[in-house]
């Protein structure tokens, strides 16, 4: 590369600077919605392997195949002498049934409706697991806490829930009955499952009796020596023959806590691919206005051309001026693009931290900022080629009587 090539394209980039600008400009609104976009998929695609580590990856699931929140499908259960035959089958380490309910809970005048959930206080490891959650403040739930009540993270902080934040050993109605709060679970990272209550098994058959018996969904986990795949399978099968039903006809099905996080992972992939292919609608646009840019350079500098080939420059020096013009524009709106969107994404990271969605954070690995950077020096390199083979091919001769 001649250092004087290079001297003479940069003069050229800001020796037009209207044109320049807009150029840059078209450049960095595409990357800046890459880089955003693809900041929030690399965070969401971390919460979610840190999540499988927590959780682990031995956790299963039993619930109705209707679609909705686990539990609410009024025309399936599960009793608890089937939770006791799922828990002799091989390869089970434990299982717990949960009852799940819309409650009213109300605070000081103030009335909301979140989710309740009822376990059995000998599994709450089990669920916890489950939830990725811990005690935060306060103490777990006991057997014959039947007027005690468990809450998530966000009833803890003022203007989310209720207006004032609540605190170990307030007082709760729950349906219309007074309930104390002995503690605060983690948070979970959204507002619904931040919103929780939790209620011992007994406690919840109190709220609900209609519920007595009637789990809407099985949590369990397999053994350390057991594949959770083939004991999904295992489960499955015998449950089925336990509960009568035919094989392709049951009304539940097991799932694995991997088939979920690939699930969720499949779902947020497609989403963050069809927006990153809209973004990158706006770079092909962007690749146009680059090469219109360097054709109308070629015209303007025809002659310029011709005096430089008379005095001696090659085909391959011209197309070197002409394609490093077009890559440096692309360059210039790259690395603006990466600041604009580090500080776009920092800020709607921030935004949704404080509306409750702390798990929908981006992360910005160097792979993507200088990924992002060499993909916008690529399109305006390559939108800059067929410019910069027709000023190569220009005849000295034409060039220099061009007007």
């Amino acid at each position: 590369m001649n250092v004087e090539e290079i001297k003479y394209s940069i003069k050229n980039v800001f020796k037009r600077k209207t044109r320049s600008f807009l150029t840059i400009l078209s450049i960095l609104m595409g990357i800046t919605a890459i880089f955003t976009l693809t900041s929030f998929g690399l965070g969401i695609q971390n919460y979610v392997n840190v999540l499988a580590e927590e959780a682990g990856a031995r956790l299963l699931y039993i619930q109705a195949q209707s679609f909705g929140v686990p539990g609410t499908d009024e025309n399936f259960f599960i009793t608890s002498d089937e939770v006791d035959f799922i828990r002799k089958i091989k390869g089970v380490e434990q299982a717990v049934g949960l009852y799940m309910k819309v409650a009213e809970i109300k605070s000081k005048n103030q009335v909301k409706y979140n989710w309740i959930v009822g376990y059995d206080t000998d599994y709450y490891n089990l669920l916890f697991e489950g939830f990725g959650i811990d005690i935060e403040k306060g103490r777990q739930l006991k057997e014959g806490d039947l007027n005690k009540v468990l809450l998530g993270h966000n009833y803890q902080l003022p203007d989310t829930i209720f207006k004032k934040p609540l605190a170990v050993g307030d007082k709760v109605e729950l349906n219309g009955n007074s309930y104390e709060i002995i503690g605060f679970v983690s948070e979970v990272g959204n507002p619904g499952d931040d919103s929780n209550i939790y209620v011992t098994e007994r406690t919840m058959e109190s709220l609900y009796p209609n519920v007595k018996d009637k789990f809407g969904w099985v949590m369990l986990n397999a053994e350390k020596s057991t594949s959770p795949e083939d004991l999904a399978e295992k489960i499955e099968e015998k449950l089925r023959k336990y509960r009568g039903q035919e094989e392709g006809k049951e009304d539940f099905f097991v799932q694995t806590f991997s088939d979920v996080i690939e699930t969720f992972g499949t779902i947020i992939n497609i989403l963050t691919g069809v927006l990153i292919l809209i973004a990158i609608i706006s770079l092909i646009v962007a690749a146009v206005n680059i090469m219109n840019t360097m054709y109308t350079a070629v015209l303007e500098r025809t002659k310029e051309i011709g005096i430089m080939k008379a005095i001696g420059a090659r085909n391959k020096d011209i197309m070197f001026i002409f394609v490093f013009e077009a890559g440096l524009l692309g360059l210039l709106g790259g690395v603006l693009g990466v600041i604009f969107g580090y500080f776009i994404a920092s800020l709607a990271g921030q935004i949704a931290a404080s509306a409750g969605y702390s798990s929908l954070y981006p992360i910005f690995p160097n792979s993507l900022i200088f990924g992002c950077i060499f993909f916008a020096f690529s399109v305006g390199a390559l939108s800059g080629l067929f410019p910069a083979i027709r000023a190569s091919k220009l005849n000295p001769t034409d060039a220099l009587r061009y007007e």
